[in-house]
């Protein structure tokens, strides 16, 4: 769990030079009170795509920011947008790509070239959760996801006569753009309640992945990292 959190501090860091993260930078000490905390939530997801006959998942990075907005003194809601997501499915068969038509590389002999065929989708990623905080600094969190698909391809990956090949077949035609499902989480609050939060998500779609293809949906599970920018401190009760 340490080494997961230090690749996506890392990860967070590494990439905070986009305008979306500056934004955020600059924005978040203005944005937190009382009743919000705002911040950035980076993380890692494993995402696959039932429907296909491939059971493989695929990994990806997401970053983005978020709002947790109280209602009561346990109960919040938390949303934002993860402008960096994707979601697929990797280790496509053949019986995959056909259904997908896709193309297969071949090689002078008309054989297959051996590699990996996957399916990637970018997203914004819209979360909608209600989020119960427990006094033991520990969070459940439950609603719908939805997410704007703005480019998707199939990826063909191989590794020839020592050399790695990587080679995209844009899609984005074939796939709905929007997608949406529900999310179910479980978190805990660092340093007593206050500050950064480590969490798992699951999503499960509703909505086909494909659109001439039923059944396809879209789950990943997350691991995440939210960290939230100028929070108020708690009070120093000693001087009182």
């Amino acid at each position: 769990m340490k080494k997961h959190i230090l690749i996506l501090s890392l990860f967070i860091i590494s990439l905070g030079s986009q305008s979306q993260i500056l934004i955020t930078l600059l924005l978040g000490d203005k944005l937190n009170s009382d009743g919000l905390e705002f911040g950035l939530e980076g993380g890692v997801n494993w995402s696959t795509v039932s429907g296909l006959e491939t059971k493989s998942y695929d990994h990806y990075f997401n970053l983005g920011f978020y709002f947790d907005i109280r209602i009561k003194k346990q109960l919040s809601f938390d949303t934002g947008v993860l402008v960096k997501s994707s979601l697929g499915v990797a280790k496509l068969t053949d019986n995959d790509l056909g259904q997908l038509n896709a193309y297969i590389y071949k090689n002078q002999e008309g054989k297959d070239v051996e590699g990996d065929y996957k399916q990637k989708m970018s997203y914004f990623i819209v979360p909608m959760l209600l989020k119960y905080k427990f006094k033991n600094h520990f969070y459940a969190e439950l609603g719908p996801q939805a997410g704007l698909m703005y480019k998707s391809w199939i990826e063909f990956e191989s590794d020839i006569d020592g050399k790695d090949a990587s080679i995209k077949e844009y899609n984005r035609e074939d796939l709905n753009k929007i997608d949406a499902g529900v999310t179910a989480g479980l978190g805990y609050h660092l340093f007593k309640g206050r500050g950064w939060t480590i969490g798992v998500k699951y999503y499960y779609g509703l909505v086909n992945v494909y659109k001439n293809i039923n059944g396809t949906k879209n789950s990943s599970f997350y691991l995440k990292l939210n960290i939230p920018i100028g929070a108020a401190k708690p009070e120093d009760n000693t001087k009182k």
